[in-house]
């Protein structure tokens, strides 16, 4: 099996969840196909949907949700 990394695109913070009071996007153990929202990151008030370009199962996340993020950081880790 394939490990695949998913990455920022931009600086800011990461969200797992859409909203405090809502379930996260996708936990370690669950499905992602591709195109799957995994995760938010957040520029100056503006949220970027971070999707999966891979289908496979989450193996985990690399940051916390609410750490700071830099451009090519690992955020989660995808087995396909």
């Amino acid at each position: 099996m394939a490990k695949q990394e998913i990455r920022s695109p931009l600086p800011g913070t990461f969200y797992r969840k859409p909203a405090p009071d809502q379930p996260e996007f996708k936990a370690p153990g669950d499905h992602v196909a591709k195109g799957d929202v995994i995760g938010l990151v957040e520029v100056m008030k503006s949220f970027h949907e971070i999707r999966s370009d891979f289908e496979g199962t989450l193996t985990g996340f690399v940051v916390d949700n609410e750490d700071a993020v830099t451009p090519g950081q690992v955020l989660a880790e995808i087995e396909s």
